[in-house]
């Protein structure tokens, strides 16, 4: 099968899939992913296997373990049962679920595992998608999804040390601003993510200080 048929296959896929997800974790997120990590690939230098990097955004979150009690392999483990009804390589099947692994923030104190360029494109892409306006309503999408408090004055954030502390994390979603969003600015590994990252990073505070004053009332 060719590459461009196995692409469009599998964004077929992944849409019908999470076509009616309610938490931010949609088909239309995956969609701009994967067009982000697309135009990420295009300004930057060197060899990449843009095959893998174009299956790994349409991918990473056909079962992310938020919305599957936590459980870390059921993506990847999906994107492989996909991967090889398409007949893609073995290794590149390994490479695209290692970085469905990989990509997820786990926690304001722990370190990133991904380790390949087309993992820290994908990982740019997804993270652009959870910052500024779009970034703002998908947390609250989410966090009303699961429950969450909008806001405790008398919750603070935490800057988790571990994944284990990240994943069980009960907080307010204004808190999510604190505790992942607003550090992601400086956790991007591309130049052009960067650039975007800084603009969005900004509308986040200026939301922010227009909810505190509207919280206060001071208007």
């Amino acid at each position: 099968m060719r590459r461009k048929d196995v692409i469009e296959k599998t964004a077929n896929y992944v849409k019908k899939k999470l076509g009616n997800d309610s938490s931010g974790h949609d088909w239309w997120h995956v969609y701009r992913v994967w067009k982000i990590a697309k135009k990420i690939s295009k300004k930057e230098r060197g060899k990449l296997n843009v095959f893998v990097i174009e299956l790994a955004s349409l991918l990473h979150d056909i079962a992310d373990y938020k919305l599957h009690d936590g459980d870390e392999g059921i993506g990847p483990n999906r994107a492989r049962k996909w991967l090889r009804k398409m007949n893609v390589s073995e290794d590149d099947i390994a490479h695209i679920c290692q970085i469905i692994r990989d990509i997820a923030f786990k926690g304001a104190n722990v370190q990133s595992t991904v380790k390949t360029k087309e993992g820290m494109i994908v990982q740019d892409a997804d993270r652009i998608d959870a910052i500024g306006a779009l970034g703002i309503t998908r947390t609250f999408a989410y966090g009303g999804y699961k429950g969450k408090l909008i806001y405790d004055p008398n919750i603070k954030p935490v800057m988790h040390s571990s994944f284990e502390e990240y994943r069980n994390n009960k907080s307010s979603t204004i808190n999510h601003f604190y505790e992942k969003l607003l550090l992601l600015e400086k956790l991007m590994n591309t130049e052009y993510a960067k650039r975007i990252a800084k603009e969005r990073t900004m509308f986040m505070k200026k939301f922010l200080k227009e909810f505190y004053s509207e919280w206060n009332g001071l208007k």
